[in-house]
């Protein structure tokens, strides 16, 4: 039996809740940036008019929703596991901290039957995946979890056309949200046109609604350009990702260890920049998440879409 810890004041399909990754907390930002950002997105979830969900496992107990004293703990230990789809039973299973990813976040949302995730953005197709063949679990768990992931595109640490296409074969939807453009994380624009298009949170929910009465597997991503006024453009961020990449190539560093490495070398030659920016990116996500969220719960309140003999899906 799998202890699932449900948060007061948390509750799915009466109230309008967004799930929240912990790597951000743990992985992804240095300590005391992690919580005051992690305490920064619930509250704007909070003044949005939705609930956030902060996820991760403590001592062996799923968390869907952390205490501020758990948030507090969990922003300083020290060896907490990355969790994703592969690991996330087994620290559960052995009592262990781990701090979920996108992959495992999404399968620990839909367990308490939450529909909305927000990070900052997604994992992809490594550069030079054609002979490593690293390849996140992200892309995978969004063709096959019923959740929509609200973030500003794939890290532009990675290869973003390859992600696009791994995405596509899988049957995720991209939904760039108000341009045509696909955001690339820092910068607003990655050269890339998204697949799909969508300019409000009523359109997303009712995508949501009908991959649903079609039967359909899997969540889709919603692609939310960081604000303009925080952005790094392209031309100024493409050079400083391909220095750090080369030092990652340098000393050997792979696998799990190869995110970390690139966000905190990048956090160090744009002198802090990349951290600001990541933070009013993750902002923005759950000020959508949050909206698109309470579209979901009014819509589920309404008769369930029918097909009609000779008609269409109502």
């Amino acid at each position: 039996m799998i202890a699932v810890d449900l948060a007061p004041g948390i509750a799915p399909g009466r109230d309008a809740v967004v799930a929240l990754e912990s790597t951000i907390i743990t992985h992804g930002m240095p300590y005391p940036q992690n919580v005051e950002t992690a305490r920064r997105v619930e509250r704007e979830i909070r003044e949005a008019g939705a609930v956030p969900a902060t996820i991760a496992v403590m001592d062996g107990r799923l968390k869907i929703g952390l205490t501020d004293g758990e948030l507090e703990a969990l922003a300083q230990a020290c060896d907490v596991a990355k969790l994703s789809r592969a690991d996330l039973a087994a620290c559960l299973a052995t009592g262990g901290t781990g701090a979920t990813t996108v992959s495992a976040t999404m399968i620990a949302a839909a367990h308490a039957g939450i529909a909305v995730f927000a990070t900052g953005g997604i994992g992809g197709v490594h550069r030079g995946a054609e002979t490593s063949f690293d390849i996140s679990a992200d892309l995978t768990e969004l063709a096959q979890t019923p959740v929509t992931v609200v973030g500003a595109g794939a890290k532009a640490i990675l290869d973003l056309p390859k992600t696009l296409e791994v995405l596509e074969t899988n049957g995720v939807p991209v939904i760039a949200y108000g341009q045509d453009a696909l955001p690339a994380f820092w910068s607003r624009e990655s050269g890339l046109p998204a697949p799909l298009r969508a300019d409000n949170p009523a359109q997303i929910a009712r995508m949501h609604r009908a991959r649903q009465a079609l039967g359909l597997p899997g969540g889709q991503l919603v692609a939310n350009p960081i604000p303009a006024s925080a952005e790094i453009p392209r031309e100024v961020i493409d050079p400083i990702i391909g220095a750090a990449l080369s030092e990652a190539e340098a000393q050997g560093i792979s696998g799990k260890a190869v995110t970390p490495f690139l966000l905190q070398r990048i956090f160090e030659l744009t002198e802090g920049r990349s951290l600001e920016a990541n933070i009013a990116l993750v902002l923005n996500n759950a000020r959508l998440a949050a909206q698109i969220a309470q579209e979901l719960k009014t819509d589920v309140q309404k008769p369930e879409s029918v097909v009609v003999p000779g008609g269409s899906l109502a």
